[in-house]
């Protein structure tokens, strides 16, 4: 015996298949659209068809965009001789919200991952290689604290070196607020590596 009309099973179908959501949740999310007035439904829809229709990838650093290049690309004030690399969209935006660097960014849209099948032609490697043009001086490598993270950092430190350009790699440690008595030992060790005078 069905629940909910065919419909409704559908859309409960489709909000289940988005990360981090769940039958349960997809369940109350469909429940809550169709419980929306209709023109605040047409507006969900259309801003969903809108933003899959123009939003694309930054010729340039592969970053989401609606102009191309991308508004950190194309800002003379940005510092274009300094290239962030990081693994995905929503990397640039947890960069951007500290507010603290000025250079350019280059998104892998993914990792190095074996273990997946993803080696270095799955992701944008040759982009990167290709920017590398004399006029950048570093390369931070901001990839993810894991082992996908840390082959991909290795790797692209192995191919960048040779060409002369300056890589280094974002500090891991003990975060702001955090106790050395729940870190693991290599976050510690980590945290001892990236240690600087004070």
């Amino acid at each position: 015996m069905e629940l909910y009309p065919v419909a409704i099973e559908k859309l409960i179908e489709e909000f289940a298949k988005l990360p981090g959501i769940g039958y349960k949740t997809a369940q109350r999310l469909t429940l809550y659209v169709l419980n929306l007035p209709r023109d605040e439904v047409d507006e969900f829809a259309n801003a969903l068809v809108k933003a899959r229709g123009t939003i694309k990838y930054c010729s340039v650093c592969g970053n989401y965009t609606d102009t191309d290049p991308c508004a950190i690309c194309s800002n003379p004030n940005r510092d274009k001789s300094t290239v962030c690399v990081v693994e995905e969209p929503r990397d640039v935006i947890a960069m951007e919200k500290v507010r603290e660097y000025n250079g350019v960014y280059h998104v892998l849209h993914g990792a190095i991952s074996p273990m997946s099948g993803k080696g270095p032609d799955s992701i944008r490697l040759r982009e990167l290689i290709s920017r590398m043009n004399g006029s950048i001086k570093e390369v931070i490598v901001a990839t993810n604290p894991n082992v996908d993270g840390e082959a991909t950092a290795m790797y692209i430190s192995k191919i960048l070196k040779p060409l002369g350009v300056k890589v280094t790699r974002i500090a891991h440690g003990i975060p702001v607020g955090g106790d050395l008595e729940y870190a693991d030992e290599i976050t510690l060790s980590k945290a001892l590596e990236g240690r600087r005078e004070i």
